[in-house]
């Protein structure tokens, strides 16, 4: 028995549902009738209609379910596109909103913006990009897959943290005074 291609969907760990992603994702695989396995990750939004359904997903889980997967739909937060990302997989964001209710304020939009003109995410700003994204995903299973060369944003995050870890744990200095005169 063949194995349907995956596809993950993650609305993240916000309070603020994020019906809107959960609803394009459904609709995209009611359309396409069972030509992939959809799961979805969903928070604190309503429980989707067809995809394989969890609240929440344990880390490490999340992280293996997206690297397994042909496409992983993400909303707008750092953290989870660098854990696309770190799994080898070209995220398709769909940002959090302030206007649907879905998030504080409009930092998701400028943030997946910018990571897009730098071909660091696929954005889909509407349902007929997503789905679209999504087909492609199905046609060319390797579409959203990042080659070796993409390792140098993980290597870039591994050395930030290695900077800001060893700068929490020194003691801090005293600041002079603008004067430049000891204290």
């Amino acid at each position: 028995m063949t194995q349907l291609p995956l596809v993950f969907a993650t609305v993240g760990t916000d309070h603020h549902p994020f019906d809107r992603l959960v609803r394009w994702v459904d609709a995209w695989d009611a359309a396409r009738g069972g030509t992939a396995r959809c799961v979805v990750q969903g928070g604190t939004s309503p429980r989707s209609g067809r995809a394989e359904w969890h609240e929440y997903l344990p880390y490490e889980e999340m992280v293996a379910t997206m690297g397994a997967a042909v496409a992983v739909v993400s909303h707008g937060g750092p953290a989870t596109i660098m854990d696309c990302r770190q799994a080898g997989v070209l995220p398709i964001v769909v940002p959090r909103r302030k206007e649907f209710g879905e998030h504080v304020d409009d930092h998701q939009v400028r943030f997946a913006t910018r990571m897009a003109e730098h071909g660091q995410i696929v954005l889909a700003e509407n349902e007929a990009q997503l789905h679209s994204r999504l087909d492609e995903a199905l046609g060319d299973p390797d579409r959203f897959r990042l080659t070796e060369d993409s390792d140098e944003i993980a290597l870039a995050v591994e050395r930030v943290e290695e900077l800001v870890g060893r700068m929490l744990a020194r003691p801090a200095r005293r600041a002079r005074r603008r004067s430049g005169a000891p204290r």
